[in-house]
């Protein structure tokens, strides 16, 4: 991407709508009189009492059992150095994001103008009573192990610096596996690590609690080999200094089990590779540029496992699957710190979920046919939705039976329930799709390239990989626009009424004449529309120039789905074409169909609709559970809309058992377990949540999906169009650039399953 481009492109994100990323939501009502005098004066003088009486009564009465604080002082920031605590304040928001949407754990973020280790010390230990826990973030060696030191031994709740303890867990974990694959043992490894910093001393100290020698450890700085005769190395370095006469990185190579890369990009050669012993296990964790390339240590030994922190190999180290689950079990039980005990369970519980048969859910989500525990596959994905069912209770434990929990868990079925419904506010499903086209781009065509926000979109889709973008339209106007928004990859342009495309444009005339020409369609007819690009494109996809089309940002809904309908079959079996919209709501994904195609489907129409709707939810990975809406429920009613979905609930009872839906029924009882539960106890949908809804109209679907989006700000993916034979989508008009960008993702994949089910 054009340097300026992306630099642009990152403030936008920043800056707009509204400048940073996280803000403050009020958890009660405030609508009215009563409301204000219960949320401040006079009404908050009990809750206060109450604490006044005994202090842990805060945690019944405020927020502080769910906040943790993301502390730095801008001294160590990624790999920009000290630049400073308000230009540290994008990282520690970013850290809060992933906090919130990964274990639904509240931050404020706090930058501390100070360099002085006992000024910081107190500053932190002054505001921590407002905390449930404190993440200490980008603060540079060897003053965090100081910082770190204090305030754990200082304060009465959980204080981690995640910069040193976070890879340390994680990779760990991943050396567990990776070293049982290899057929060796923790406690005869011999051991490289690259790098002498906080995180490296942390990952060191880490292996050494799980067997590891440290006599076997060699350790090295930018320097060269640490040496215990040097003066100039800290106290805790020289716990991993050698008295053996080696110096350099080559030598301490040799014979080597374990290269652990915490250092720079590209300073561990292929030749260093082929002296370590045989099945040797390499984390090359350095970012973006590992230590040694994925490619060529693979193509170097084929006996390596390789791990690094880069998400486009196998094998990703990433954070994120140890802070968000470590602080969530230690404010779930009250810890008053995170020990030792705790980080090693989370180590245990990363380890043995490696191990464990992996859901559909995440094979979906990476692409793959079946990912199983192995040398390509020793430690869980970031999406895995069982992380928060796993990791919180193992840390929770270990906090219980380390006698640092003030709060024990006791019904331990109950808890982990509580965990997975906070997933309900984590909608990861854009960034499982995301991924999930990335594993095999196919050719998508961007039917209105010559519009900025498509090519903006078109741009991004590039850029991540998520496709291989085809611009359609003015090929003057779209190579303006390029260089406008410094989009200067290699892509193909396509203009469908220049000369240049003669050729093609005749044969897709004649593969379209012959497919209608008992149905009106003359060949001059033909070859008029093979000018038009929503039907030149639709051809493209028909005839295998494209795997994909994305197009309807300039022109309504109708006029672009006719040529699709007109030129794209349906797919073997399907009757009726329909869609469905994925709208991110609070409670997590919901499907919503029919919101674009059918004004009035018939009982059979619906029933086939939800069929199809089924499948496209378990294509995202989930398990459809669906409610025939209607203004009635259960036979309540004698008019045609509720006979007309009483008719299709009982087709699909009789003929497809296994699915779990019912109606017709209202749209509170199908959103609200409880009022379902008492009021209709034999439905199939009791104890059962909700996440697909089939409206017996297009009016009540359409304008049920354009309310979420306009009045709750609900993201939405669609209209996804189901039952065609080839991956064709249509964005609503006017669509925003991420609508775009969510909808070629939703292509592409619809584009890899397709290809899939025809090789089978």
């Amino acid at each position: 991407m054009h340097k300026d481009s992306k630099r642009r492109e990152a403030l936008l994100y920043h800056a707009k709508p509204t400048p940073g990323k996280i803000q403050v939501v009020p958890t009660k009502k405030y609508a009215s009189q009563r409301d204000l005098a219960l949320a401040y004066s006079p009404g908050v003088a009990e809750p206060c009492l109450e604490i006044a009486k005994d202090v842990r009564n805060v945690y019944k009465y405020t927020a502080k059992g769910n906040l943790v604080a993301v502390i730095s002082n801008g001294t160590a920031v990624l790999g920009l150095g000290d630049i400073g605590p308000e230009a540290s304040k994008p990282v520690m928001e970013g850290k809060g994001l992933l906090f919130k949407i990964f274990a639904d754990i509240d931050v404020f973020d706090i930058e501390v103008d100070t360099k002085d280790v006992e000024k910081f010390i107190e500053t932190v230990k002054n505001i921590a009573p407002t905390f449930g826990g404190i993440n200490l973030e980008d603060i540079k060696a060897p003053e965090s192990f100081e910082i770190e030191r204090r305030l754990k031994e200082e304060l009465n709740i959980p204080v981690m610096h995640d910069d040193q303890h976070g890879t340390a867990i994680i990779s760990c974990a991943a050396l567990l596996n990776a070293v049982e694959l290899a057929g060796k043992k923790m406690q005869e490894v011999k051991m490289v690590i690259s790098g002498a910093g906080s995180a490296a001393i942390a990952c060191a100290k880490l292996y050494v609690a799980f067997g590891v020698d440290p006599k076997n450890i060699i350790m090295l700085n930018s320097k060269g080999v640490l040496k215990k005769d040097d003066p100039k190395i800290s106290e805790m370095q020289r716990d991993f200094a050698t008295d053996i006469n080696i110096t350099t990185l080559a030598e301490a190579m040799v014979d080597s089990d374990v290269f652990i890369g915490l250092s720079s990009g590209d300073i561990l050669t292929a030749e260093m590779l082929l002296t370590m012993a045989a099945n040797p296990v390499v984390f090359a964790m350095a970012n973006p540029t590992p230590e040694i390339s994925y490619t060529l240590a693979m193509d170097t030994r084929k006996d390596i496992i390789m791990a690094t922190g880069r998400s486009d190999h196998p094998n990703q180290v990433n954070n994120v699957l140890g802070f968000p689950f470590i602080f969530r079990g230690a404010l779930d039980v009250r810890a008053t710190k995170i020990n030792e005990e705790m980080k090693m369970a989370a180590v245990v519980a990363l380890a043995e979920l490696a191990r464990a048969s992996v859901p559909e859910q995440v094979n979906i989500a990476y692409g793959e046919t079946k990912l199983t525990f192995g040398r390509e596959y020793i430690i869980p994905k970031p999406f895995d939705p069982r992380l928060i069912t796993v990791v919180p209770p193992a840390v929770a434990k270990a906090a219980m039976e380390s006698g640092v929990a003030t709060e024990p868990i006791t019904d331990w079925e109950k808890y982990k329930n509580e965990l997975y419904e906070r997933m309900g506010s984590d909608n990861k499903i854009v960034r499982m799709l995301t991924t999930r086209a990335k594993t095999d781009p196919k050719r998508l065509v961007f039917a209105e390239a010559d519009h900025l926000d498509v090519l903006k979109a078109a741009q991004i889709v590039s850029e991540e990989g998520i496709g291989i973008p085809v611009l359609l339209g003015n090929k003057k106007i779209i190579l303006e626009l390029m260089k406008e928004i410094g989009f200067d990859a290699d892509v193909e342009i396509i203009d469908p009424k220049t000369d240049e495309e003669t050729e093609r444009r005749n044969r897709f005339a004649t593969s379209y004449w012959e497919s209608r020409k008992r149905k009106g369609t003359t060949f001059y007819d033909a070859e008029k529309w093979m000018r038009e690009r929503n039907y030149f494109a639709s051809m493209m996809v028909n005839e295998g120039d494209a795997d994909a089309l994305v197009t309807g940002y300039s022109r309504s809904y109708p006029s672009v789905i006719k040529p699709i309908l007109e030129l794209i079959p349906k797919a073997a079996g399907v009757s009726k074409v329909a869609t469905t919209n994925v709208m991110m709501t609070k409670r997590g994904p919901m499907f919503l169909a029919d919101t674009a195609i059918n004004p009035n489907p018939s009982a059979e129409d619906l029933a086939k609709i939800a069929l199809m709707t089924e499948r496209t939810v378990r294509l995202f990975g989930l398990d459809p559970v669906i409610a025939m809406l209607s203004f009635a429920n259960f036979g309540s009613a004698d008019h045609e809309s509720p006979a007309k979905m009483r008719k299709a609930v009982a087709y699909l009872h009789e003929n497809h058992p296994d699915m779990i839906v019912d109606g017709e029924i209202q749209i509170d009882f199908a959103l609200n377990p409880d009022m379902l539960k008492a009021k209709f106890p034999f439905s199939k949908l009791v104890n059962k949540k909700v996440n697909t809804l089939i409206f017996p109209n297009l009016d009540a679907a359409n304008m049920m999906y354009k309310m979420l989006k306009e009045l709750d700000k609900v993201t939405s993916i669609g209209p996804i169009v189901l039952g065609l034979d080839k991956a064709v989508h249509v964005f609503q008009l006017g669509a925003s650039v991420e609508e775009m960008v969510n909808m070629s993702a939703v292509a592409v994949v619809d584009a890899q399953v397709k290809e899939m089910r025809k090789k089978k």
